[in-house]
């Protein structure tokens, strides 16, 4: 059927019509500034910074640390962060890395002598330096207008005044339940009397209130060499963990050239590695040798081609991607065009049956999986409630643009607070391996392999056209690989596009598809040798993806995607 697109929309955007679902939530479009994150409250505090005449990186670090708050689960300060900053004025584009490095007595024997045969998934062992917080703060010295104080402020008064539990959020505290029972610190805020919060209620965090003050007076120096500091140190000691007080002094943020690619007439960038970025680029590349419109939107070819396209794509980057400062990575030639072509070759006409049967070729006998089959911690997989990744997008009066995106990698990352400080440690170093032969093997001060992959797009005269993130996993390339088409290809507004039927290929093969996609479809698919699972109604699994698109008149248009609680605004 049909889908039912403003008129104005599409004379703006000079696109076409599209088959898409009847759409849950309104347009948001403005003329000014456009904001989207993954919680009401951050999205609102974001705009009145742009209101205040602060520009898009002040609103997205005010919302970044909105979000550590009110996503308390999926992002803090305990984590990593990752931003694509684009400069209006300069046309100029920014990477900045604000993911940690692995403590420097981490080491696969120091791991196997504390009878560890793989990485743990949780707990002090897990976790690397976290990124976050030096990532605010680089952002707003290096392209900024307020101070840190400034930007931190929103989310001191949510933590120490509270705020109240969505549902959503009373849903993931309670399947999160034994990882927090774990840890005393933590049962005391997330689980009070034993429960956790009702939706509706308030929920207080006045320990992380006080450690973002700390931060807010003493900058990221009070997080990295200063008090916080010392309290991470002495936690980690008395709990056998690895992190000491010397690794995060030595933390820094990495400013990066982003990487990228042309397709459907812009070009677009993603974050280098160590993040899973140029996977999307690969399938980009790839997918452009298809006619894909001609397919139709969600036709079984149509889906069927992106599937073993991705396949084909992560079993490079399985391959490959790592710290680059330990290992070579051929970064040019995975992007490139005739890269694309010499895989394709071997796209076949039936579904393989795994990322790794789709590049056996391509594979050689030490590469392993970087994922390390433990990609469904970062989307929820892991029974641990619906993820730990929030997104947010901003575009402000001027064309500057920021897409971010941070993680504690699984629910309530490690399980692990630090006492008195609220501080939860993510559990990111869980995707290192103790194998010599892989490529994403644990070394002291290395970076892990990262499932962050923020994404933009600029117009050919380089200015601003999209920003696009979702959380997921393994997922985000695919989500936003489908999402952009649904624009770019199929003339979906930005909330229909996030809204529209999706799927997940997952490493085993399955492939997870919405009912929004006909039967008919589906029943074509499994003729091709792929193993449905079909999802009766959206779930955060298949990703939360936000968007925000410029016209060709100017007007910001925001997607905010109702599967998880993101909520766009737009002036």
């Amino acid at each position: 059927m049909r889908c039912s697109i403003t008129t104005m929309f599409v004379l703006l955007a000079g696109l076409a019509p599209c088959d898409a679902a009847a759409q849950q939530r309104p347009e948001v479009m403005g003329r000014e500034a456009a904001v989207v994150a993954d919680h009401p409250l951050a999205a609102a505090a974001g705009m009145d910074v742009l209101q205040r005449g602060g520009n898009a990186v002040d609103a997205a670090v005010t919302m970044a640390a909105v979000l550590a708050v009110v996503r308390p689960h999926m992002n803090g300060v305990g984590g990593d962060a990752f931003l694509l900053l684009h400069e209006a004025r300069s046309g100029r584009v920014r990477a900045l890395n604000g993911s940690g490095r692995s403590p420097a007595a981490a080491t696969p024997a120091a791991l196997r002598a504390l009878g560890h045969t793989e990485m743990p998934d949780a707990g002090v062992l897990s976790v690397t330096v976290p990124g976050a917080v030096r990532a605010w703060a680089e952002a707003l010295r290096r392209h900024g207008t307020i101070p840190l104080d400034v930007a931190l402020a929103p989310a001191i008064r949510f933590a120490e005044h509270g705020f109240p539990v969505s549902e959503k959020l009373a849903a993931d505290i309670a399947a999160a339940r034994d990882r927090i029972s774990g840890d005393p610190a933590l049962s005391a805020i997330f689980l009070p009397d034993g429960a956790p919060p009702a939706a509706g209620s308030i929920l207080q965090q006045r320990d992380l209130a006080r450690t973002l003050q700390e931060i807010a007076r003493g900058g990221p120096d009070a997080f990295y060499i200063g008090n916080l500091a010392r309290r991470i140190d002495e936690f980690m000691r008395g709990a056998g963990g690895l992190l000491t007080i010397a690794d995060l002094a030595d933390h820094s943020t990495l400013s990066q050239e982003p990487i990228s690619t042309t397709y459907g007439g812009y070009r677009v960038l993603a974050f280098p590695p160590n993040s899973q970025g140029l996977t999307l680029l690969m399938q980009m590349n790839m997918a452009e040798l298809y006619d894909l419109r001609a397919m139709g939107h969600n036709s079984s070819e149509y889906v069927h081609t992106l599937v073993e396209i991705k396949k084909l794509a992560f079993a490079e980057r399985d391959r490959y991607v790592t710290d680059p400062s330990f290992s070579e990575i051929p970064l040019d030639r995975l992007i490139s065009k005739p890269h694309a072509r010499q895989i394709v070759e071997r796209f076949g006409a039936r579904a393989a049956g795994s990322d790794s049967a789709a590049g056996t070729d391509a594979m050689d006998a030490n590469s392993g999986s970087v994922s390390d089959g433990r990609e469904g911690a970062d989307a929820g997989g892991d029974g641990m409630g619906d993820g730990d990744t929030v997104f947010l997008g901003v575009i402000d009066r001027h064309g500057n643009a920021v897409a971010l995106i941070q993680s504690l990698f699984s629910s309530f990352g490690s399980g692990r607070m630090v006492p008195g400080t609220g501080i939860i440690l993510h559990n990111r170093g869980a995707l290192f391996s103790l194998d010599d032969g892989h490529v994403n093997v644990l070394a002291p001060g290395k970076r892990t392999y990262h499932t962050l992959a923020p994404a933009m797009a600029l117009r050919p005269d380089g200015s601003i056209y999209m920003v696009l993130g979702t959380p997921g996993g393994d997922g985000q390339t695919q989500t936003l690989l489908q999402v952009f088409n649904n624009i770019a290809l199929f003339g979906m507004t930005p909330q229909r596009a996030v809204e529209a039927p999706r799927w997940r290929s997952w490493p085993d093969g399955d492939l997870q598809i919405e009912a929004g996609v006909s039967g008919v479809e589906r029943d074509a698919l499994t003729a091709l040798n792929h193993q449905l699972r079909v999802q009766e109604t959206p779930v955060p699994a298949l990703g939360g993806a936000q968007v925000i698109i410029i016209t060709a008149e100017g007007v910001r248009a925001v997607g905010a995607d109702p599967r998880r609680e993101a909520y766009g605004i737009a002036w």
